[in-house]
């Protein structure tokens, strides 16, 4: 099957921002937005990864979500010891926040308006599994299934990220690009924890690419605020009604598979596949389940 791809750039605007994405395969197939984690650009959806869902019937949509890469800036200048802010709060804590995860969602909306698409197969990985079930509960029609890859409830009964993990959030932010590149190569492995080294190589190339895109820590610190400040789904999430997949990796040190599990139960009908060794990364070893599993769910879902 000849799939035809289409990589450069283009932008929409959604309210007052400007939201860059691109699309993979034919218009005319059923529409599937990718929707990346805290800090990712839209390219951490690689190219490879957008093109076998294009190849199997789908019209692959992925886009840099505000704050990041060349999508719109949010002018709000994060404390200078957010990390370390959000890692210390007490319960009951407030934390500044210049939007939440349902403003973040509400572009994605926004997205698939420009776009003309009514309904779309919605897929989002850690943060971006956080929005995509915003869109679920606040816009169910707008879902023809629902995806949550090494994502959370957010229910702070759950078990927290590993001391290494935390450590990663509550280093000050780099300065400059080549500060960027090697902590985000230091990220990886602590996220990937020791499983498939043979990725480490595209840890580096994939950084710098980001950095060319785009450079923006706050834009980061920014969303990670966000993501603290919106608080629990627990309660709204028993309400979608969108055929739901939930994937999660058996070794995640960021959101442990407690939070996977959670996802599921708490969704009615979710079924959750859990992917031995895999860490808060979709290394290239997972790919074809990953792909075969939200294919699948695509298909079957009304």
């Amino acid at each position: 099957m000849t799939v035809e791809l289409e990589t450069r750039e283009k932008f929409a605007r959604v309210g007052a921002l400007e939201i860059c994405y691109e699309t993979f395969g034919r218009p005319s197939d059923p529409p599937l937005l990718l929707i990346a984690g805290l800090g990712a650009q839209m390219i951490l959806w690689e190219d490879e990864f957008c093109a076998a869902l294009a190849a199997r019937g789908l019209w692959v949509v992925r886009f840099d979500n505000r704050d990041v890469g060349k999508s719109t800036l949010i002018a709000w200048t994060p404390p200078a010891d957010a990390g370390s802010a959000v890692a210390e709060r007490k319960k009951g804590d407030r934390i500044p926040a210049p939007y939440l995860l349902e403003d973040m969602a509400a572009d994605a909306v926004g997205l698939l308006d420009a776009l003309g698409i009514a309904r779309a197969h919605i897929v989002g990985a850690s943060m971006g599994g956080m929005i995509a079930q915003e869109i679920a509960i606040h816009w169910p029609v707008r879902v023809r299934s629902l995806t949550s890859i090494m994502s959370t409830t957010g229910d702070p009964r759950l078990p927290p990220p590993t001391p290494q993990v935390m450590q990663v959030f509550t280093k000050p932010p780099p300065k400059t690009a080549e500060e960027y590149v090697e902590a985000n190569v230091a990220a990886w492995l602590i996220f990937r924890g020791a499983s498939y080294p043979e990725d480490e190589k595209r840890d580096r190339t994939r950084a710098i690419r980001a950095a060319k895109r785009g450079f923006n820590p706050e834009g980061g610190q920014r969303q990670m605020l966000a993501v603290y400040a919106s608080g629990s789904r627990k309660k709204t999430l028993p309400g979608v009604t969108a055929p739901t997949l939930v994937i999660h990796g058996a070794d995640d040190p960021l959101l442990p598979l407690a939070a996977g599990e959670d996802t599921a139960a708490t969704i009615p009908g979710a079924k959750l596949v859990v992917l031995p060794r895999m860490g808060h990364a979709l290394p290239l070893a997972v790919w074809p389940r990953v792909i075969d599993e939200i294919a699948e769910l695509a298909k079957r879902a009304p």
